[in-house]
């Protein structure tokens, strides 16, 4: 049965190693770093059980498993469709401001269950996986990418970073290394391990990074290093009403003689095999058409506050401010139009189901990451200076002195003082605090570096 949002928070209460601030993290749950990411990841789950959104987030998949619609293959364009419409329902959750929710992944799980012969002779596993975490709607992170070290040496001359085999057991390997980026690691289930779209693994050199696998995050000598937590450091929802609920934190994830059961093992020890998993597995073409809807969302977003924002300057009339908020809409419409090809024009996958057009997927992609930078230009461009100077904190607001000056000359055009500041806080943490840059940069990079996403 799909997982409950208690159960979700229950499950996150285990041994997982996870580091911030030089201590390690006794409960991710409660802990105020990350225990509002943990709560907006339980509204996700509450709305499985919502007899009013079953029929739109869930179906029942080939196995007879109940489960959310892009954790099961499609077999149709229409499928594809009603899929992205459940990806949709849960972004607006988080206005587009969480990637990798459980679905993001669901695009690689939704592979294991169509296409489990690719792994073999691990099929029996990727197939058990699959069951495993469509059943629950399980929660997994990824980590594909080495570490930014001795880029110009071969893979397999970075033995003292890169993840690789120690040793084999016979109950399963023993892993050492580190990789990267695993966003949002700290509250999820479990993290899958393999390599990205630019991996060349040298075949008869480097056997021993060829591993694709999955560790729960409570593996033992498995860590999680985070990086600084924009959720601790909010000062409260009115002033950073995105940061203080939907923070991913990103991590480096490092094992340490670390064991993986053989159930856990996907390829072991297979250059051709873990070279070709990020497009022959299907997970490349799945994934974009959840990246692409989660963005159309978050544009949706951020078309709603260009416009209240030129509203409440008193601007919204201008030609050239006109012209720039028809440049916003336009890259949200070019974003849902793609992801709408992704879906009406597929191409046959494994067994009986359809994926997304490899070439539509690349499209989008590469749409994508340059989208934000346009629109972070165009904010900056037309809304100058208004974000930046809204007062310090809500505390300004309830001073007695203060709220007389701040009622008059922090109005808005036909606006309050009050709704003005909050909603130029609102636009200030979508694009100019430290939560915000960390978007930009996200949004750049995530699907892949500059050149590769033009080369792929």
């Amino acid at each position: 049965m799909l997982l409950t949002s208690a159960e979700y928070l229950d499950s996150l209460r285990d041994a997982r190693a996870v580091y911030l601030y030089g201590e390690r993290v006794q409960d991710v749950t409660t802990h105020p770093a990350f225990r509002n990411a943990v709560r907006s990841i339980m509204r996700l789950y509450d709305t499985l059980h919502d007899p009013a959104q079953q029929e739109l987030l869930t179906t029942v998949d080939a196995y007879g498993i109940r489960t959310h619609r892009f954790f099961a293959p499609s077999t149709s364009p229409q499928e594809l469709l009603a899929a992205r419409e459940a990806i949709a329902a849960w972004a607006r959750l988080s206005y587009g401001f969480m990637g990798r929710t459980p679905e993001y992944k669901a695009a690689f799980m939704a592979s294991l269950g169509a296409n489990p012969e690719f792994y073999a002779p691990f099929h029996e596993n990727a197939l058990a996986w699959y069951k495993k975490f469509a059943s629950r709607a399980l929660f997994l992170n990824h980590v594909l990418v080495n570490p930014p070290v001795d880029r110009k040496k071969p893979i397999h001359e970075v033995a003292d970073v890169f993840i690789h085999l120690v040793k084999e057991r016979d109950d399963g390997i023993v892993v050492s290394g580190a990789k990267m980026l695993a966003t949002g690691s700290a509250i999820t289930h479990a993290t899958f391990v393999a390599q990205n779209s630019s991996a060349n693994l040298a075949k008869g050199q480097a056997e021993d990074f060829a591993l694709v696998f999955i560790a729960d995050m409570d593996t033992p000598g498995a860590t999680l290093l985070c990086r600084n937590s924009y959720e601790y450091q909010a000062l409260s929802p009115f002033d950073h009403p995105l940061s203080s609920r939907f923070d991913e934190n990103d991590a480096v994830l490092l094992f340490d003689n670390a064991f993986i059961p053989w159930d856990n093992v996907l390829v072991y020890r297979d250059v051709e095999k873990a070279n070709a998993f990020y497009r022959a597995s299907g997970f490349f073409s799945c994934y974009n058409l959840q990246a692409g809807t989660r963005l159309g969302v978050k544009l949706d977003f951020m078309a709603g506050l260009f416009a209240k924002g030129i509203a409440a300057n008193g601007t919204d009339e201008f030609r050239g401010v006109q012209v720039a908020l028809g440049d916003v809409i336009g890259w949200r419409n070019l974003i849902w139009a793609l992801t709408t090809t992704l879906c009406v024009d597929p191409q046959p996958g494994p067994g009986n189901s359809v994926i997304p057009k490899t070439e539509h997927a690349a499209t989008l992609r590469l749409f994508s990451h340059r989208c934000w930078d346009e629109i972070h230009s165009i904010f900056e461009t037309y809304l100058g200076g208004s974000p930046l100077v809204a007062p310090s904190s809500y505390k300004d607001l309830l001073n007695e002195d203060l709220r007389p000056l701040i009622e008059r000359y922090y109005r808005g055009s036909d606006t309050s003082a009050e709704q003005r500041v909050k909603l130029f806080k609102l636009i200030w943490d979508a694009m100019g605090t430290e939560f915000g840059a960390r978007h930009a940069l996200y949004e750049r990079n995530y699907s892949g570096n500059n050149e590769q996403i033009r080369l792929d």
